[in-house]
């Protein structure tokens, strides 16, 4: 096939999976069958075949479009190893927006939970990346624990052979990265300590992909029943983000441990192979996840932290939504009070598919899940360093569903932006203007929210305070801040927390550097019981349980609103 006729083909296949009804499936079959025999000389016209197909599988217009899909994604790690026995340049198969694709090879420096996972869920397919590791004094410093008479070497020579000692010591038994990852597990420290340990060597994997489901090609899930489009897609004008938050909330469905262990290790593969890692994909608690099934063919799943892992103040909840068993994006949500902060990724090969619809449906189910009444977008997604959101306009996706900006003069230059635009059909809002309109959160509230109240509002604020008041009147010194704080607040609270668990002591220090400024003799004896019912309930295995409490104490959220304007 010439290479105009293959490129005509690609772009049969790549406007025909917008369309839908009567007749498009078999149109898109009889492309799919001419592109399955084809040969692809290049990277880049396997890589729009790969993102075409892995589309349809999500958004398919009948059951035989799925069935091809899924045959010609099993088979793709042999077109990659074709070009790459053709000599062909496959650099184009490796930044992140096309990442992860079977046949290829991968390399990342990944925390040591991620690291973890990874050598037990690849074995014996995961190295270390001995070209891109720059060697430094941690070195030395650390792997004394791990290897004998090291010392000797790494304290007094400026030229220590880390390879050679690392390569000597696993003997070839298991490979360097596994053997490396299993010393560190076995080391008698808490796991966080462990961690740290290995993240300060930013050890640099390379892993092979190969034919495994840890790849985009095929990390998808078959599903019971696939939801088969017949009409259009919904487009964002169509969604009123107003309408769908007062609907009847989705159900949750809580699913057992071993449900939840799967979807973990399934976001865990996702974000992997787009180079991406949240602190909730990699440490989610499969004990806590909920799944809820809004409907065309949609599953969004959501979790929190496990108890030893979780945030000082606020409540966390990561996600991922399946289309048809397709992964399309990742969600992330931290919350305080009626307030969280969203983050919502729609992989760049769904951007096209209904994305303010599924916006929409995932905030459904955070509102419902989180007892949230006030939304905030961070900076990043409208585009702030973010050249991406900025190149699509994510501003606007944003406030055409109903948000504002919280700084008043945002306020203003949105609305002189506005009446550009409907004097003039044609005008575009420039890089410039929007990298101004992404210097700030902006905010949706629900019915009934207190309009403005959380729009000057930062956690850090409230770290950065606490540590001023730490330099001001304790030298700096956080030990005796906190043995001093945790004291007042015991008094205060007329509680003693010597038969406490350790995180629930660890809940309460929090708590104590943060009301340290309060006059506690104001609040009411309901007030201080419920005060402590929070804070041990921060250490539960229910955080959800733990938010909707400070939902409930006003007079806790009065002292953090002003803690963190």
């Amino acid at each position: 096939m010439s290479a105009k006729s293959l490129d005509r083909l690609l772009s049969q296949l790549e406007n025909a999976r917008y369309r839908f009804g009567s007749g498009e499936a078999a149109g898109i079959l009889k492309t799919l069958n001419l592109l399955g025999a084809a040969r692809f000389p290049d990277a880049k016209s396997l890589i729009r075949f790969h993102e075409a197909l892995l589309f349809l599988r999500a958004f398919p217009q009948g059951p035989n479009v799925v069935r091809k899909t899924e045959q010609l994604l099993n088979g793709f790690h042999k077109r990659v190893e074709a070009l790459r026995k053709s000599g062909a340049d496959l650099s184009p198969l490796d930044p992140l927006e096309v990442s992860g694709i079977a046949g290829t090879q991968m390399s990342d420096t990944i925390s040591f939970d991620l690291a973890r996972w990874l050598v037990r869920h690849m074995p014996g397919k995961v190295t270390i990346d001995w070209d891109n590791w720059e060697e430094g004094r941690a070195m030395g410093e650390i792997l004394p624990r791990l290897l004998p008479l090291v010392e000797d070497d790494a304290l007094v020579e400026a030229d220590t052979p880390w390879r050679r000692w690392i390569e000597a010591a696993h003997g070839n038994r298991v490979g360097s990265a596994e053997w490396l990852i299993l010393r560190f597990e076995s080391l008698p420290l808490a796991p966080q300590a462990k961690a740290e340990l290995y993240d300060s060597l930013r050890i640099p994997l390379r892993w092979d992909l190969g034919h495994s489901r840890v790849t985009r090609t095929r990390n998808w899930t078959p599903v019971r029943e696939v939801f088969y489009h017949s009409g259009p897609l919904i487009s964002r004008s169509e969604v009123s983000l107003a309408d769908e938050l007062t609907k009847r909330p989705p159900v949750l469905r809580k699913l057992l441990r071993s449900e939840g262990e799967r979807i973990i290790d399934k976001i865990r593969e996702v974000m992997l192979v787009r180079y991406r890692e949240l602190y909730g994909t990699t440490l989610g608690d499969p004990a806590s996840v909920v799944r809820a099934d809004v409907g065309r063919g949609m599953s969004i799943y959501l979790w929190n932290l496990p108890p030893d892992r979780r945030l000082p103040l606020r409540a966390y909840v990561a996600g991922l939504t399946l289309k048809n068993g397709v992964p399309i994006n990742y969600i992330e949500a931290i919350g305080l009070c009626e307030w969280m902060e969203v983050g919502f990724n729609t992989f760049y090969t769904f951007r096209g598919g209904e994305a303010g619809w599924i916006y929409a449906q995932v905030l459904r189910c955070l509102c419902h899940l989180m007892g949230t009444t006030c939304v905030s977008m961070y900076p990043y997604q409208l585009g702030h360093d973010n050249e991406e959101a900025l190149k699509s306009g994510a501003f606007w996706f944003y406030r055409k569903l109903g948000f504002r900006p919280g700084r008043a003069d945002l306020r203003r230059l949105v609305e002189r932006e506005e009446k550009k635009i409907a004097a003039d059909a044609s005008y575009r809002t420039s890089i410039r203007t929007l990298k101004r309109l992404a210097r700030s959160h902006v905010f949706y509230e629900l019915p009934g929210s207190e309009v403005g109240a959380w729009d000057r509002f930062s956690t850090r604020n409230i770290g950065l305070r606490v540590n001023s008041l730490m330099a001001r009147e304790f030298g700096g010194d956080s030990r005796v801040m906190r043995e001093s704080s945790a004291t007042a607040l015991q008094q205060g609270l007329g509680v003693k927390t010597r038969s406490w668990s350790s995180m629930e002591k660890g809940a309460f220090e929090t708590f104590a550097l943060v009301l340290s400024n309060e006059r506690l003799s104001t609040w009411t004896a309901r007030e201080k019981q419920r005060m402590v019912e929070i804070v041990r309930a921060k250490a539960k295995s229910n955080e959800m349980h733990y938010l909707h409490l400070t939902q409930q104490h006003q007079r806790l959220r009065a002292a953090l609103i002003k803690l963190g304007t």
